[in-house]
């Protein structure tokens, strides 16, 4: 990874800082020189030292470097999360891809911290929130005065969104301007990843249902909306995962009683599509796009992470965007566990896709606040201020969080491709080594699944390394999901820390 060093000034612009400063000195009482300094001040993103000091100490991972704590202060979880928790790996303090447990040994982020910390703990290049909050700029807004840096997030995600270079601003315009179809130029700020998919779930449903009941009658008033997701092995909607409202967790089969009075009374309707079955996705949809039915929407992830990182494949979702489109039914591609960790920070721009709305989150504020995103397009604005919005999701400094992440991961694009590569082939060179235990790969690039042929042998493997302080966890709690094991390194995940990742992988593998 290249490093880089920006400073508020650089990143924000000149006029917003200059206005910050002058806003420190007549407010806060600071004086010029020290808020002068603040602005002016560059903060380098990934310096070699701190890459050096990740490395020393891989040989340490799974060692106590400290006493640490020996009361389990349990706090006061529900008794779902009491039996999940691991208060011993809790953190301390972290370094990049290393986090120091409660319990005083070094544990190696096996999957970014739950897939929301791709630049790891600690970060440098997150000083620039430290020195950003030292002038005095506020984190809390709301949604009728959204900050400078909120707005200009708006405008970089537009520009990124749609692969226009940096400084082409009358192409951002353009855009922002656009009323064609799947063009990308809205931005809802929100809080969570759930949030973000349920807006775009009432977009599509607004559309058959009155929001207020002032509306105008709505383009499809009457007609039963079907929404279209992953179907699981055992053909249940198992396989797509959008977040945690109860609308979104109809949708991949929880809730059944509920679902059941809502379809049965016309309300709407769930279609499971087989995975990477255009066939199979035809003909349902020809089936429910046809009175008194209408296709809604079709909702998805790229790489299914909640079921066991299957990989949709680029031929299968090109043939469904074309369909889709071609019959005014919304598409929604659900990016917030792969965002961030492709080279652009969008995957369905890999795909060559189309959608109307896209879902980001985790990785772009990088773990330093609760921050979500839809982006969509003009004909999909349809909500009210009131219909879409959460009241903390303008906040500033989370802003800055998103652009210091998109700067660094910007310039390492490349890098970032060839290390997703390398550790991708890394892995899949065990499963050729290992072909009694492995099944095969899933996934692409750093977002990857192993597939055991044995439920048994994928705990025994995660069960190995997890003893080692190494995160990696298996996903064998929906039956119709074939047996994984769940990786995701950070995107600063240096060379030594892949090697050292797969070795230990080998060394498990080796047991079984």
């Amino acid at each position: 990874m290249n490093s880089i060093s920006k400073s508020l000034k650089q990143l924000l612009g000149e006029e917003y800082i200059e206005a910050v400063v002058d806003g420190a000195v007549a407010l806060l009482g600071m004086e010029r020189t020290i808020a002068q300094g603040l602005a002016d001040a560059e903060v380098e993103f990934f310096p070699d030292d701190f890459v050096t000091r990740m490395d020393s100490l891989l040989d340490k991972v799974g060692k106590p470097i400290i006493s640490g704590m020996s009361h389990e202060f349990p706090g006061a979880p529900t008794k779902s999360f009491r039996n999940a928790t691991a208060i011993h790996a809790s953190p301390l303090t972290g370094l990049g891809y290393l986090r120091l447990g409660q319990d005083g040994r070094l544990y190696l982020m096996g999957k970014s911290e739950h897939y929301h910390a791709p630049l790891g703990h600690n970060f440098p290049g997150y000083k620039l929130i430290d020195n950003a909050r030292a002038l005095g700029i506020t984190n809390a807004t709301h949604n009728n005065t959204r900050g400078y840096i909120t707005r200009l997030l708006e405008r970089e995600l537009v520009r990124t969104v749609n692969g226009v270079a940096a400084g082409n601003d009358a192409e951002v315009d353009k855009i922002i301007d656009s009323r064609k179809p799947h063009v990308l130029n809205r931005v809802i700020n929100l809080e969570t990843g759930s949030l973000s998919c349920e807006a775009g779930i009432k977009m599509m449903l607004s559309r058959f249902y009155k929001v207020e009941g002032i509306e105008e009658k709505p383009k499809y008033d009457g007609r039963t909306p079907v929404f279209f997701v992953m179907q699981d092995k055992e053909n249940g909607s198992g396989a797509n995962y959008h977040g945690t409202t109860v609308f979104a967790q109809m949708l991949r089969g929880l809730w059944p009683e509920l679902y059941s009075k809502m379809e049965a009374d016309g309300l709407f309707k769930v279609c499971p599509v087989k995975i990477n079955d255009f066939d199979d996705f035809k003909i349902k949809f020809e089936k429910f796009n046809k009175p008194p039915y209408k296709a809604a929407g079709f909702i998805h992830e790229i790489i299914l992470m909640n079921y066991g990182a299957i990989k949709l494949e680029k031929e299968y979702l090109s043939k469904v965007y074309e369909l889709c489109h071609a019959n005014d039914t919304p598409t929604m591609c659900d990016e917030i566990q792969s965002c961030m960790w492709y080279p652009g920070m969008y995957l369905f721009r890999e795909y060559d896709l189309n959608p109307d709305f896209v879902v980001i989150g985790k990785g772009f504020p990088g773990g330093q606040y609760a921050a979500s995103k839809i982006i969509g397009t003009y004909e999909m604005d349809n909500l009210s201020q009131f219909g879409a919005l959460v009241t903390n999701g303008q906040e500033e400094l989370a802003s800055l969080s998103y652009l210091i992440t998109m700067e660094f991961a910007h310039a390492n694009e490349e890098a970032l491709r060839e290390a997703g590569t390398y550790y991708q082939h890394k892995v899949r060179a065990l499963a050729e080594k290992y072909p009694k235990v492995i099944d095969n790969v899933g996934g692409l690039g750093y977002l990857l699944s192993i597939f055991f042929h044995d439920p048994e042998d994928v705990h025994k493997f995660t069960s190995s390394l997890n003893h080692q302080c190494i995160d990696v966890s298996s996903q064998t709690y929906k039956k119709s999901c074939p047996p994984a094991a769940l990786t995701k390194p950070p995107i600063i995940a240096t060379k030594k820390m892949i090697d050292y990742l797969v070795d230990k992988m080998d060394s498990a593998l080796k047991t079984i």
